[in-house]
């Protein structure tokens, strides 16, 4: 028999308020997101009372949000003045002899911006001297890390959001690159980013003209559309930005639907969902979205986020009002 419980759960969104979940049974769970029973083992801690059933949908409303700066959580990379700024070694230190026969090579770092289709920027670095280090890139308020390869290169497709688009390459050692383009065909896309530190879990839902979850038109990390979607107008599409396997990365998601494209009227509802596993139950964890504004202004929100303990392993939080619903009139 299908059941579903009802707990209230201790959490801190922004400003420290508390909010209720609504936890749905198992089952509900699998018709939303597909069968992950065994995905992640549950916690050996005895389960709390009214914790519902392992793969349970937490679904939070009432959130209440800041636009104040991270306190705690995501440290964010330096500003784009310190980008810029390369330490100057102390002046009585002298410079190390090179042996006969030893070639230093030159250490030029560049950068270049090419607009592609869908409103995307294909974005490539040249860093020879920087094989397999960490690269902070930074666009119009998104952030995220990379790891370049062992040539010291990267070639990355990631979503304008701006039609004259600045793209900042930061390494750890202040050295670094700028590349810009103008990206024409962004004003035919609406476009939703939410960017968090650390393997958290988040995603974002997209559900398209009323879709159900698991539907088609349910667009998510699982079912991202595609490039040739965007282009045609069929749907929107999910690019997910940042190496997950670095430490303490800056992963960012963007959720992109062709508005200029589109003769459909209705809406899209957004959300934000994160699943409750061994790697953040417990913890506090922290998440800022970007949204395109009409005249390309970015709407900026911060998200402060109590997960439930271990013992709700493998449920879903849903954070219904982080990201505003777009309202499409057709053409």
């Amino acid at each position: 028999m299908l059941r579903s419980k009802i707990i209230t759960a201790v959490g801190t969104l922004a400003c420290a308020v508390g909010i209720g979940f609504v936890m749905q049974s198992s089952e509900t769970a699998r018709v939303h997101y597909g069968d992950k029973s065994d995905r992640i083992p549950a916690a050996e801690a005895p389960v709390l009372e009214g914790a519902g059933a392992k793969n349970a949908m937490l679904d939070v409303q009432e959130i209440t949000l800041t636009s104040a700066e991270y306190e705690a959580g995501i440290a964010l990379p330096a500003t784009d003045a310190e980008v810029t700024t390369v330490a100057t070694p102390p002046s009585e230190l002298s410079e190390p002899e090179i042996p006969d026969g030893v070639v230093i090579p030159a250490c030029d770092i560049v950068a270049q911006a090419l607009p592609v289709a869908a409103a995307m920027v294909n974005l490539t670095l040249d860093a020879p001297c920087m094989p397999n280090e960490r690269v902070t890139v930074h666009h119009n308020g998104m952030i995220f890390t990379e790891t370049t390869t062992s040539d010291g290169a990267l070639n990355l497709r990631i979503p304008a959001l701006s039609r004259q688009a600045v793209f900042i390459l930061a390494f750890a050692n202040g050295d670094g690159a700028v590349a810009q383009t103008i990206v024409e065909e962004l004003e035919n896309f609406d476009r939703a980013v939410l960017q968090w530190k650390g393997n958290t879990g988040f995603q974002i839902h997209a559900r398209e003209f009323g879709a159900d979850y698991g539907s088609e038109g349910h667009i998510w990390e699982g079912a991202p559309g595609s490039v040739a979607d965007a282009i045609t107008g069929t749907h929107g599409m999910i690019t997910r930005h940042g190496d997950t396997n670095a430490a303490e990365p800056l992963l960012a998601e963007v959720y992109s639907f062709p508005k200029g494209q589109n003769s459909r009227q209705g809406s899209i509802s957004l959300s934000v969902e994160t699943e409750v596993t061994a790697a953040n139950c417990g913890l506090e964890v922290e998440a800022q979205s970007l949204e395109i504004r009409p005249g390309g202004q970015v709407r900026t929100q911060n998200l402060t986020l109590a997960v439930p303990d271990c013992e709700a392993t493998g449920s879903f939080l849903v954070l219904n009002n982080l990201l505003q619903d777009l309202k499409l009139a057709g053409m």
